[in-house]
């Protein structure tokens, strides 16, 4: 891709970030660190208000759009929106009414709940890259072994999938953190590692995933934005979206693409095991 020509895409974007950062001056790598951590706001703020949120002038942050290659902010904008309009469930007018109104009954909370899982299973839905999908099913369920890690709200997620990966006869480790052990070492470039985390990213789980990519091992990273930390140590990034009511946040999408992956690891392993696959990535 030439250096001077716009990014066609948030993904080209994020990679051009990734190898100018390091030579950017002070304020314009402070944008940089801002839209990598906040993208979803990109497409529906002014220059003004992200050039705030990034504590720069907003001529440095029309500096910014430039050295990437955009002609200024609009340029930019126009990506992110033609990106992740359709994919955005408008639901916080909705939700911000609804407290304002003082409903907060238990069936009331549960229909919200359930309204929001059902948001996040459709933007689920419709923004999963199969190929991307295909690749991490190959990479798990060639690996000698599949080390878990996912801390925090991610726990819950982690553990299902250490639990469900043991019923299916997967090798499996899950490392927990539980009395400061340090269980890296454990892995080997012929396992796979599937990395769990969400803003504010758990600094845990991205050092053992980049521990992981230096021992040579396949990284499968779950987490809510291309922009995740986990994007320099992984191609293989599964996006979350999960829609929130008030300070909470469903795992309804999370849960269903761990078992996603759990089922499609443990039938491609069975398949593999009579000679065939079933993975469109190993199609010739």
């Amino acid at each position: 891709m030439d250096a001077r020509s716009a990014p066609a895409s948030i993904e080209q974007l994020l990679d051009r970030m990734l190898q100018i950062s390091d030579d950017l001056p002070k304020r314009l790598k402070q944008c940089a660190d801002y839209v990598a951590t906040n993208p979803d706001r990109v497409a529906v703020s002014t220059v003004a208000e992200m050039a705030e949120g990034a504590g720069v002038q907003p001529s440095a942050f029309m500096r910014f759009c430039q050295v990437l290659g955009f002609s200024g902010y609009s340029q930019m904008q126009r990506l992110f929106r033609e990106s992740y309009a359709q994919n955005w469930p408008d639901y916080a007018t909705r939700l911000e009414k609804l407290r304002e109104s003082g409903a907060g009954r238990p069936s009331a909370l549960l229909a919200e709940f359930v309204e929001a899982g059902r948001l996040s299973l459709e933007n689920l839905a419709k923004t999963i890259d199969p190929q991307v999908l295909d690749s991490a099913i190959k990479a798990l369920a060639e690996a000698h072994m599949v080390h878990i890690v996912g801390l925090r709200r991610a726990f819950s997620v982690a553990s299902y999938l250490a639990y469900a990966f043991e019923k299916m006869n997967v090798p499996t480790m899950l490392h927990d953190s539980v009395g400061m052990l340090d269980s890296r070492h454990a892995i080997r470039a012929d396992d796979a590692v599937i990395a769990i985390t969400f803003a504010p990213y758990t600094p845990e789980t991205v050092k053992l995933a980049e521990t992981a990519h230096h021992a040579g091992a396949d990284v499968v990273g779950i987490t809510d934005s291309l922009a995740s930390p986990l994007r320099p140590v992984t191609t293989q990034i599964l996006t979350v979206s999960e829609a929130d009511f008030g300070d909470f946040r469903s795992l309804s999408a999370t849960l269903s693409l761990a078992v996603t992956l759990v089922v499609a690891v443990g039938t491609e392993m069975r398949a593999r095991e009579n000679g065939i696959s079933l993975l469109r990535s190993d199609d010739k």
